[in-house]
C-alpha cells in the first residue's frame, strides 16, 4: 500500500502546480491591470487567457497520453510550466505575459487530465475515491501556497526601508506581480524531479500490449501474483472486441451517455461559484471594504479551510460515497450563497458586518471542497472506459475548461451589471441542475472497480 500511495503522491504533485497556477491570478489582478491601464474586458481577458490554453491542453491530453502514456505526458505538462513561470517573471509586455499565460494554461490542461487518469489507474477498487482525492488536496495545497506568496509577497513589497535592487527589486517590490507568477518555478522543479521516479500506468501498457511490463509494475502494487493476473485478466477481457476507433467507441450509445453526463457535471460545476472565489474573491473583499492586504488575508483562510477540507474528504469519500458527499455539501453551498447574496443586498440595513461575509464565505468554501471539488475528477478519472479513458475525460475535461473560462471572462462583467448580490443569486441557481443530475443520471461509483463501473454503463 506504501508504493500505491507514493506513486499517486507522485502524480498527485501536479495538482500543486495546477492549483498555483490557477490561484496566484487573484493576487496579482488588480495591480496588472494598473500597470498596463486595462479595461474590465480587458482584466476578464488577462483572468480567461490561462484557460484558452487550458482548454487547448485538455484537448490534446486524452489523445497524447493515450498515445505516449501517461508518464511522459505529466513530463510535458511540467516543462510547459516552467516555461510558464520563467516567461511571466521576466515578460517585457502585456502581450507577452498573455502568451506565457497561455502556455501555463496548457499545462493546467494537461496535467488536470492526466494525473487523475494516472492515480485512478493504479489505485485499488477501495482506496481509489480516497487516493485520487489526493489530487484534488494537491490543487488545494497549490491554492493556499499561491494566496501565501501573495500576501508574503505584498508585504515585502510594501515594507519601509526596501533596499532590494536590480532584478531582485522588480520581482519583488516594483513589480511585484512578477514574483508572484515566477515563484511557480520552485514546486514545478520538484515534480519534474519526483516525476521520473514512477513507471508507467499498468493499465496503459496493458493497453498497448505491453503484458510483461504491466505484471512488473502491478507486482509492486499487489504483491500477490494472483491479484497480478486477475487485474491483467480483468483489463484484457474489458478490451476484448474493441477494435474499432476511439471515436466509433464513444459513441456506443453507454459510453456516449457517460460522456455527455461527465461533461454536464463538469461544466455546470463551474457555474456554482467556485471559481469566482478563486480569481476575484480578492476584489470581492475589497467591495465589502476591506484593505487589499486584509482581502489577500482573508483569501488566505480561504485558501487553508479548503485544503483542510479537502484532508476530510480525502477520508470519507470511499466510506460516505461519492454521491452523498455532492448531496450534503451542494445543499449547503445554496444556503451560503443565498446568504453572501443577503449581505450584498441588504447587508448594510440588517448591519451585517464583515465577519457575517467572512463567515459564510469560509463555510461555501467548506461545503465545496467536501462535495463537488472533492468528487469531480474521482468520478471523471473512473467514469470512462479503459481503452478511450484519456479520450473521454479529455471531453469531460473540455468541457469543464470552457466553463472554467466562460466564470473567469464573465465574473467581472457580472459583478458589474448584476451586482454582487445578484451575481451570487445566480451561483445558488446553478446548483439545482448539478443536483438533479447527480440524483437521476450518476451511479454510485464508490468501490468498484475500473472494469465493473464500465460495465455499468455499457449496460
Amino acid at each position: 500500500m506504501c508504493y500505491i500511495v507514493f506513486l499517486s503522491a507522485v502524480a498527485a504533485i501536479g495538482g500543486i502546480l495546477f492549483g498555483y497556477d490557477t490561484a496566484v491570478i487573484s493576487g496579482t489582478t488588480g495591480v496588472v491591470a494598473t500597470q498596463f491601464s486595462l479595461n474590465t474586458l480587458q482584466q476578464g481577458w488577462y483572468v480567461g487567457c490561462a484557460l484558452i490554453g487550458s482548454i487547448a491542453g485538455v484537448i490534446c491530453a486524452g489523445m497524447l497520453s493515450d498515445h505516449f502514456g501517461r508518464k511522459l505526458t505529466m513530463i510535458l505538462s511540467a516543462l510547459l510550466f516552467s516555461v510558464s513561470a520563467a516567461g511571466c517573471a521576466l515578460c517585457v509586455d502585456f502581450q507577452q505575459l498573455v502568451i506565457y499565460r497561455v502556455i501555463g494554461g496548457i499545462g493546467i490542461g494537461i496535467v488536470s487530465i492526466v494525473s487523475p487518469i494516472y492515480i485512478s489507474e493504479v489505485a485499488p477498487a477501495g482506496k481509489r475515491g480516497t487516493l485520487v482525492s489526493m489530487y484534488q488536496l494537491a490543487v488545494t495545497a497549490g491554492f493556499l501556497v499561491a494566496y501565501l506568496v501573495n500576501y508574503l509577497i505584498l508585504r515585502g513589497a510594501t515594507a519601509a526601508g526596501c533596499d532590494a535592487a536590480g532584478l531582485m527589486h522588480k520581482l519583488f517590490a516594483a513589480e511585484y506581480w512578477r514574483g508572484m507568477l515566477g515563484c511557480e518555478l520552485i514546486p514545478d522543479a520538484l515534480f519534474l524531479f519526483v516525476i521520473l521516479l514512477i513507471p508507467e500506468s499498468p493499465r496503459w501498457l496493458i493497453v498497448k500490449g505491453k503484458r510483461d511490463s504491466a505484471a512488473v509494475v502491478l507486482q509492486r502494487i499487489y504483491a500477490e501474483r494472483a491479484s497480478v493476473d486477475r487485474q491483467i485478466g480483468e483489463t484484457e477481457s474489458s478490451l476484448k472486441g474493441e477494435s474499432e476507433s476511439e471515436w466509433k467507441a464513444l459513441l456506443e450509445p453507454g459510453i456516449l451517455a457517460a460522456v455527455i453526463i461527465g461533461s454536464a457535471i463538469a461544466i455546470l460545476g463551474q457555474f456554482m461559484g467556485v471559481n469566482a472565489v478563486l480569481y476575484y474573491g480578492p476584489q470581492i473583499f475589497e467591495d465589502a471594504g476591506l484593505s487589499s492586504g486584509d482581502s489577500l488575508l482573508s483569501q488566505v483562510l480561504v485558501g487553508a479551510v479548503n485544503m483542510l477540507t479537502t484532508v476530510i474528504a480525502l477520508f470519507i469519500i470511499d466510506k460516505v460515497g461519492r454521491k452523498k458527499l455532492v448531496y450534503w455539501g451542494v445543499s449547503g453551498m445554496i444556503i451560503c450563497l443565498l446568504m453572501i447574496s443577503l449581505f450584498f443586498f441588504a447587508g448594510s440595513g440588517l448591519g451585517l458586518g464583515n465577519g457575517f461575509l467572512l463567515t459564510f464565505f469560509l463555510l461555501y468554501v467548506f461545503c465545496t471542497a467536501i462535495s463537488i471539488s472533492a468528487v469531480v475528477f474521482v468520478l471523471l478519472s473512473e467514469m470512462y472506459p479503459n481503452s478511450v479513458r484519456g479520450l473521454a475525460m479529455s471531453i469531460a475535461g473540455l468541457a469543464l475548461w470552457v466553463g472554467t473560462y466562460l466564470v473567469g471572462q464573465l465574473t467581472p462583467w457580472l459583478l458589474e451589471n448584476l451586482t454582487p448580490a445578484g451575481t451570487f443569486l445566480l451561483f445558488a441557481l446553478m446548483c439545482v441542475p448539478y443536483m438533479l443530475i447527480m440524483w437521476k443520471l450518476v451511479p454510485e461509483t464508490t468501490g468498484k472497480t475500473l472494469e465493473e463501473i464500465e460495465t455499468w454503463w455499457r449496460k
